[in-house]
């Protein structure tokens, strides 16, 4: 019977079944599985290299199958690469001492300890040196400017023209406001004109040998009235216009970029004011002797608009130092807890900017200008870079015209910023007048009452 089965387990359980009696001793029976279980086999090779028999149903719950690694696209970590010099060397450059250890612990006890600062982080004497030499020369080298844009602005005084410039010394997008009457005229009609048209040279220059006449027109390098029906791009001149008689030279006033005075109107300074006012000064027409007759032609001139907020210290700077104003403090003493100067504007791109435009090129190659200023640290920064100054023209306040009788003639229409044409009064701006004049040496009469009032 026994040869029935292949399995000796299986027959041996049957006859213990199947025996007339119990077996008398407990007998040990033989496992009937296999050795190894093929099911628990091929899970483990299944479930990957990192599970074995041992591992398997070792939760409780049932895990979330991990997908098979694909060891080539696991980065390698990051490398670190020492940016210190070998000891030698830096024994040698005088970094550390010769007979100092790295690991002296005799000069850890004795010395007092001090802050080390990482060689990777701090640029060596060596590269700072460098990086302020190519400073200097940066700035050693002459600014230049290019007219990148150029359109008409309706302004309550007249009609201007805003050029837009970028320039090699900063990021910055200063604007120029030119005033001339001889922006319209066309190329026929500009020796019919008294004075000379202010345009931009590198306007009107030739960038690109492939740009086309529309290229050019709608850059703004175009002559005489643009619309729908009348369009002609301008062409580059090198020719100089040379002026008659006596005609006074332009008008142009170099203005720093005020937020709060120019957009609402702020009262502690009259930065808005003088804007404004030096746009109706240069709008309006000039008379002169000619040839023994009166001749009188509109206004020409122009205002440099630099951007150069709170007299270049920036509009956050500015904000700051109006607090420490309320404080008690005046503008300049302001600046200088900040850690600014009084003054930190320059005047090299302003220069570029008028020398591209024609003025101030000195009785020789043209005309010169009449600065619309009371700033002399302003006249001289601007005779250093080349400007023929003929003459500087102040520029009152309206609050000091109103109080003077003498001044009636300067009465001026409506402004183009929210002070608007009516004079302004006020603490904050007396005080801030008065600090201008006896402070930073601005190069006008002190009113008794601003002079006694704060």
């Amino acid at each position: 019977m026994h040869s029935l089965f292949d399995n000796i387990g299986d027959a041996a359980l049957l006859e213990v079944l199947t025996a007339p009696t119990t077996p008398t001793h407990r007998q040990k029976f033989s496992r009937r599985d296999a050795a190894l279980d093929p099911l628990l086999m091929a899970a483990a090779v299944a479930s990957g290299p990192h599970v074995t028999r041992n591992h398997y149903h070792h939760d409780f719950f049932p895990g979330v199958p991990v997908p098979i690694t694909d060891y080539k696209e696991i980065k390698r970590p990051l490398t670190y690469v020492s940016r210190q010099a070998p000891r030698r060397q830096r024994i040698q450059q005088g970094l550390i001492p010769e007979e100092s250890k790295e690991n002296d612990d005799s000069a850890v006890a004795t010395a007092a300890p001090t802050k080390k600062r990482r060689m990777s982080v701090v640029a060596s004497p060596t590269d700072t040196a460098r990086t302020k030499a190519v400073q200097n020369a940066e700035r050693a080298k002459p600014v230049q400017v290019k007219c990148m844009a150029r359109t008409r602005i309706p302004t309550p005084h007249g009609p201007a023209f805003l050029h837009l410039y970028h320039n090699t010394r900063d990021n910055k997008e200063h604007l120029a406001l030119v005033i001339d009457s001889a922006q319209y005229a066309d190329a026929a009609d500009a020796a019919c004109f008294v004075a000379p048209a202010i345009r931009s040279r590198s306007l009107d220059a030739v960038w690109d040998e492939n740009e086309t006449e529309m290229d050019r027109i709608i850059r703004g390098a175009y002559v005489g009235q643009l619309s729908a029906d009348s369009h002609h791009a301008s062409q580059p001149s090198t020719s100089k216009h040379t002026p008659i008689g006596n005609l006074p030279p332009p008008l142009v006033r170099i203005h720093s970029e005020c937020f709060t005075g120019e957009t609402v109107g702020s009262m502690r300074c009259d930065c808005g004011e003088q804007l404004d006012e030096a746009i109706r000064r240069i709008s309006q027409p000039v008379t002169f002797d000619a040839a023994g007759r009166t001749v009188t032609i509109p206004g020409r001139g122009a205002v440099v608009y630099m951007r150069q907020e709170g007299r270049g210290i920036g509009l956050l700077s500015k904000i700051r130092a109006y607090n420490l104003q309320d404080l008690g403090h005046d503008t300049v003493t302001a600046n200088l807890m900040l850690g600014h100067q009084a003054d930190e504007r320059g005047y090299e791109i302003a220069a570029a900017i008028m020398r591209d435009l024609g003025l101030g090129e000195g009785p020789n190659q043209g005309e010169g200008v009449r600065l619309l200023t009371n700033n002399p640290d302003k006249v001289e920064a601007l005779h250093k870079e080349g400007i023929y100054i003929a003459d500087r023209v102040a520029m009152v306040p309206r609050s000091w015209q109103a109080r003077d009788p003498s001044l009636e003639e300067l009465a001026h229409a409506a402004g183009a910023t929210l002070i608007g044409g009516q004079a302004v009064h006020g603490p904050d701006l007396d005080k801030y007048l008065r600090t201008k004049v006896l402070r930073m040496g601005h190069m006008l009469p002190l009113e008794s009452s601003v002079d006694s009032g704060v």
